[in-house]
């Protein structure tokens, strides 16, 4: 008799990289010693939504090496749906070098992922009962840019889930150094925005992407295009959103006394506005707690180690209470 599985919440789909973190600041080249880690912008995410009680399914490729056996181990230990991850004997799993930072400041990475199994992926990856029967789907621009056959598979998921009624969040994630010119990217990245109902786009990148400076532009822009929602981050200011219907404002972020490691708040704020949104919750609910996790997120070193179970992130929510009366002049 086939298993049964429980329908899924979320998908998503990208690269696993196994990540090597610097155990001492100083030039990559000068390190001896470093902490094994998972890294990956669509799978930090998936952990996400996983600990947060979602159930949450991930598609990729992986290599039939060691790297690619950890990446299995930690979907196994996070609890994520692995049915449409594929093990490629041909290629092998991508790693990335991650420098340490004592300063707040973004640590270097380098990348060695050129060639690898995830960068294979094309359209017969795609398992249409698996993503059609979830309620949401979750991109990032990242998978789009590791080759021409994954971007392909992105906006077939997005045109797919669209016509199935089901939402959509889109955070950019710039890579510059995967695209053949700045161009490409933009054209590329907003073309499958306008197929998503969340748009999360930092302000720096929505910068390069619609060529506006302020956020109020930058929403627009991609409202225009067919949005519900844009949010956009603001760093340590917190965020900007606004809605179709013309529901707009700032909510500001958590203060972070001892900032660690900067990598992965922006994947941490979506775990938040996500979460929240699936959840039922307001806009304004969804960014404060997307604020919270990014905070959390960048206070321990790892992409990922920063984002709460259920248990914490309800106990940081009752210490961090997003209060509208005191907000209430920067949302109309």
């Amino acid at each position: 008799m086939q298993a049964q599985h429980a329908p899924l919440d979320v998908v998503t789909y990208g690269e696993a990289m196994t990540m090597f973190v610097a155990a001492v600041t100083g030039e990559l080249a000068t390190v001896g010693q470093f902490t094994k880690r998972i890294a990956g912008a669509d799978l930090n995410v998936a952990i996400g939504l996983s600990r947060l009680g979602f159930k949450v399914g991930w598609m990729s490729r992986v290599g039939d090496d060691s790297f690619g056996r950890y990446v299995l181990d930690v979907l196994a230990a996070e609890g994520i749906d692995a049915r449409c991850v594929t093990v490629d004997g041909r290629f092998p799993t991508g790693f990335q070098l991650k420098g340490k930072c004592d300063d707040g400041s973004d640590p270097a990475v380098e990348y060695f992922r050129k060639g690898s199994a995830a960068s294979h992926l094309s359209l017969d990856d795609y398992v249409a009962d698996y993503v059609l029967g979830a309620r949401h789907l979750h991109l990032t621009g990242v998978a789009p840019a590791i080759s021409a056959s994954s971007r392909e598979l992105a906006f077939h998921m997005a045109r797919e889930m669209r016509a199935a009624g089901k939402s959509i969040s889109f955070d950019p994630n710039l890579r510059p150094t995967l695209w053949p010119s700045r161009e490409a990217m933009a054209e590329s990245l907003n073309a499958l925005a306008a197929l998503a109902d969340w748009v999360l786009p930092g302000l720096n990148e929505g910068l390069t992407l619609t060529g506006h400076a302020k956020p109020e532009d930058i929403a627009a822009f991609y409202l225009d295009r067919g949005a519900k929602g844009v949010i956009v981050k603001l760093g340590a200011q917190g965020a900007y959103f606004r809605t179709a219907d013309g529901v707009h404002g700032i909510v500001p972020g958590v203060a972070v006394a001892n900032v660690v490691d900067t990598v992965g708040a922006g994947d941490g704020f979506a775990v938040g506005v996500v979460s929240a949104l699936l959840e039922g919750r307001s806009v304004p609910d969804a960014v404060s707690r997307g604020n919270l996790i990014g905070a959390l997120a960048i206070q321990v070193i790892g992409d990922s180690e920063g984002l709460p179970t259920r248990a914490a992130l309800d106990a940081f929510e009752m210490q961090n209470p997003y209060d509208k009366t005191a907000h209430a002049a920067v949302i109309a």
